[in-house]
């Protein structure tokens, strides 16, 4: 097991599962600039490392998952040039969990609003508490949730996605599980139960297939038919082709648990 207990995000690896928790509680864990910087590092950490192959994100405490960006940090921390350009490094978050080649799984217990609620949706499945309350507040203090349409109208359909922004209101889980963006909802006190028993079960399949895959997932997102397909004509040929493809159908031939390689 690998650990990190410092910092506003914290970061461990234990049993091929890396979990990655926004540790500021006492702000409800809202991001800071410093906060977003850490999240991308650990998301590089998680992507290189090949003991990893799940990567589980959640919120310290029991409160909130994540309460957007910290408004009161919105005018510092101009790290990366401009206020502007800071902004971008949310694009950038989203952008690597979506290119990460390994599952991530977001553990939303509480409030998940704001850029939290985008945080939560571009992960690839939403586990989520029955106390958890999701949004997009910003109409409400005169700003729009430009940066989190992207993974909104990618987890619902597009007039459910709009009526939330337009109008700000809350989400509990039960309605979220029904509008389409939420995978799984549970007991608060099962949380880390069912998140842990999923990823597990995801950890367990082949890395190879599972990078192949999912980036395959991401790539034909927004492609029409006939162009996805001439996309991933040639991807299950690769697919065929890897170590993992060849062990897997032996393995099912021999009635026997396959030894993945990852390749």
């Amino acid at each position: 097991m690998s650990a990190n207990a410092d910092g506003d995000v914290l970061y461990s690896v234990e049993d091929r599962i890396a979990r990655i928790t926004i540790n500021r509680p006492e702000r409800r864990n809202a991001l800071t600039w410093a906060a977003i910087e850490e999240l991308l590092e650990h998301l590089a950490t998680a992507k290189a490392d090949p003991d990893v192959r799940v990567v589980v994100l959640s919120g310290a405490g029991e409160a909130a998952f994540c309460s957007g960006v910290d408004l009161s940090d919105m005018s510092a921390g101009r790290s990366h040039g401009t206020l502007h350009e800071a902004r971008g490094r949310v694009a950038e978050l989203f952008a690597r969990l979506w290119s990460l080649g390994k599952p991530v799984i977001a553990a939303v217990r509480g409030f998940a609003v704001a850029g939290g609620f985008g945080l939560a949706l571009a992960c690839d499945l939403v586990v989520c508490s029955d106390d958890s309350v999701f949004a997009a507040p910003e109409i409400d203090i005169g700003l729009w949730p430009f940066m989190i349409t992207v993974p909104l109208v990618r987890s619902m359909p597009a007039k459910q996605a709009l009526e939330l922004m337009l109008t700000g209101r809350r989400v509990g889980a039960v309605e979220a599980l029904r509008m389409g963006f939420v995978n799984r909802v549970v007991p608060a006190s099962e949380l880390d139960a069912a998140t842990g028993e999923l990823a597990s079960t995801l950890a367990a399949k082949s890395p190879a297939a599972m990078r192949l895959g999912r980036d395959s997932f991401y790539a034909v997102w927004d492609m029409a038919a006939a162009e996805a397909l001439a996309v991933l004509h040639p991807l299950l040929t690769v697919a065929v082709g890897t170590d993992d493809a060849t062990e897997g159908i032996a393995a099912f031939r021999e009635k026997r648990p396959p030894e993945w390689r990852g390749v």
